[in-house]
């Protein structure tokens, strides 16, 4: 168990401004006007819905990262697309227990999503309600991880354990990154929450076995190598890309 300083959620979450990218969470009413929540997203489509921010925003995003990164076809950028909210996800989850000692209620309803922004994805959170750090597994995974994994398989092949593997993925670039904020700020004791907190929920939730503990490299490939010009991940399996199978 990790020992948490608790400090009280401000409405604004200010605490994470500093952190930048991956780790800011804003709060109330988007500028831009209203926004579908995750859970309207991650809600099936009706059969005559159009792929549109509103209507169905998965489909949306996919279509729109398929377009950005020329993916050669849908299932890499769900792929990419999944893993950029994953990492969102889990980086202000844990940012924010690992600065305050509690967790912000990340409960789909409350979480307004722009499907037509640009990465880091834009997150804006209606109402700020503490709940107990250790509930972040739950939160995360049961809440955001489980649902979102089922609303991209309902509309495109990918697999399961590749998305496994992009949720494990981004909880590690979330350790590392609040570690670097952590050292370069003399917050050491952030790093060090960090840390512990994720190494509990490695091994105690769906995420055990996604990377090698020795390596920290992941188990699965997040298909990025497909992208034009896209390589291997830091963390991937592979140590070059594979060749394109023969037909």
């Amino acid at each position: 168990m990790v020992l948490l300083l608790f400090v009280d959620l401000d409405p604004q979450l200010a605490a994470l401004g500093p952190l930048g990218g991956f780790f800011v969470l804003r709060t109330g009413v988007p500028p831009r006007g209203p926004l579908p929540t995750l859970a309207q997203a991650y809600a099936a489509p009706q059969l005559d819905a159009r792929a549109d921010v509103y209507t169905d925003p998965i489909t949306f995003r996919i279509q729109k990262v398929t377009k950005s990164i020329q993916a050669p076809e849908p299932r890499v950028a769900a792929s990419v697309a999944h893993q950029a909210l994953a990492a969102r996800l889990w980086a202000v989850a844990l940012g924010t227990v690992a600065l305050y000692g509690h967790l912000p209620d990340l409960e789909p309803r409350l979480l307004h999503w722009d499907p037509d922004g640009s990465a880091p994805d834009d997150l804006w959170l209606s109402e700020v309600r503490p709940l107990p750090a250790a509930a972040i597994g739950e939160v995360v995974g049961a809440g955001h991880l489980v649902p979102l994994a089922a609303a991209l398989r309902s509309r495109c092949r990918i697999s399961a354990g590749l998305l496994r593997g992009n949720a494990g993925s981004a909880l590690a670039g979330a350790v590392r990154g609040l570690d670097r904020w952590a050292q370069v700020n003399g917050r050491a004791e952030v790093g060090d929450r960090a840390r512990v907190l994720a190494a509990e929920l490695f091994a105690h939730s769906d995420l055990s076995g996604t990377l090698d503990p020795s390596t920290l490299r992941r188990r699965s490939c997040c298909l990025y190598y497909r992208v034009p010009g896209g390589g291997l991940c830091g963390d991937c399996c592979f140590t070059r890309p594979p060749k394109p199978s023969k037909h």
